[in-house]
């Protein structure tokens, strides 16, 4: 809107506004968002990483440990608990009769025409700019910081076949599960890497997957596939994710990389059923000099009583 050659009456007439959140110091997520007029659409990429997942600066605030500690107690009604538990992968509020976004209307059949209109603008949005966050934070960092726009322009294509796939969230299992395959068997790790977060995002639904899951987890080349792939097992409880996220943490060198697996770490730790893991800078001596405060939150915490 501040932009060469756009006028007030152009700007004007506008009616919907994009939204974008990645990461919060040490904690990731990623979500998209489109206002038009009284609604907005809320796309959750990763919906299992719920709201209030652990962010040091944030408890430090009595408010929300004092909400955290009421959850755990049950003794949040309906709306308060959904910030401790996993989102839907798409949302739809009415801000004019719901302005605190409580009400998802993406599922009621009346919206349904209004939801597919967000939806699909928000998706032409994301491929469009094109949006680098399909890729993880780790590998933008060796391979885009130097000129992003040229990166984004240079992989426009693969980023929108990434949105596909992890679109594929928004739609049955079962209209969804030959892609996701395709997906997992793509050459392309960042494929196999958003299709293991459909899996996720379609959790127990997802289980026949968990074969081909264990093997990637074992024998992936790419480590954030193999913690992906972890994560998923464990969020269906198919299998314990210790040994093999303990084993990427300690083979990585990446601060940013580390950072987004020990994301992985406290989301199966704090939410359910809960994993215990023993984590410590010991196992990561590769990252004692680099900048790695994220890390260093994130350690502090895992490392608290």
């Amino acid at each position: 809107f501040l932009g060469q050659g756009v006028s007030i009456e152009e700007v004007n007439q506008r009616d919907e506004a994009f939204g974008y959140a990645d990461r919060f110091d040490e904690k990731y997520d990623l979500v998209r968002t489109l206002r038009k007029g009284k609604y907005e659409y809320v796309r959750s990429y990763q919906p299992f990483n719920f709201d209030g997942l652990q962010n040091n600066y944030r408890y430090k605030m009595l408010a929300y440990v004092e909400w955290r500690e009421l959850y755990h107690a049950g003794k949040l009604n309906d709306v308060q608990r959904q910030f401790f538990e996993p989102r839907a992968a798409e949302a739809l509020y009415d801000i004019e009769a719901d302005p605190h976004e409580t009400k998802n209307l993406a599922t009621e059949p009346a919206f349904a025409e209004i939801t597919a209109q967000l939806r699909n603008r928000l998706q032409a949005i994301v491929k469009g700019l094109p949006d680098l966050s399909m890729y993880p934070e780790s590998y933008l960092v060796d391979h885009a910081f130097d000129n992003p726009v040229a990166f984004g322009q240079a992989h426009i294509s693969d980023i929108a076949k990434l949105v596909d796939i992890a679109d594929l969230s928004l739609i049955s299992f079962d209209a969804a599960a030959k892609s996701i395959e395709q997906a997992l068997r793509s050459s392309d790790p960042w494929q196999r890497y958003w299709a293991l977060i459909a899996c996720s995002s379609h959790g127990d639904a997802a289980r026949s997957f968990v074969p081909m899951a264990k093997e990637l987890a074992a024998q992936d080349l790419e480590l954030l596939v193999r913690v992906r792939a972890a994560e998923f097992l464990a969020l269906i409880e198919a299998a314990e994710p210790q040994a093999t996220i303990m084993s990427c943490l300690e083979q990585t060198t990446s601060p940013d990389e580390a950072n987004l697996i020990l994301n992985t770490v406290v989301l199966l730790r704090d939410g359910k059923p809960g994993y215990k893991f023993d984590v410590s800078l010991d196992n990561l001596k590769s990252l004692k000099q680099k900048n790695a405060d994220g890390v260093q939150r994130r350690l502090e915490y895992l490392a608290a009583p």
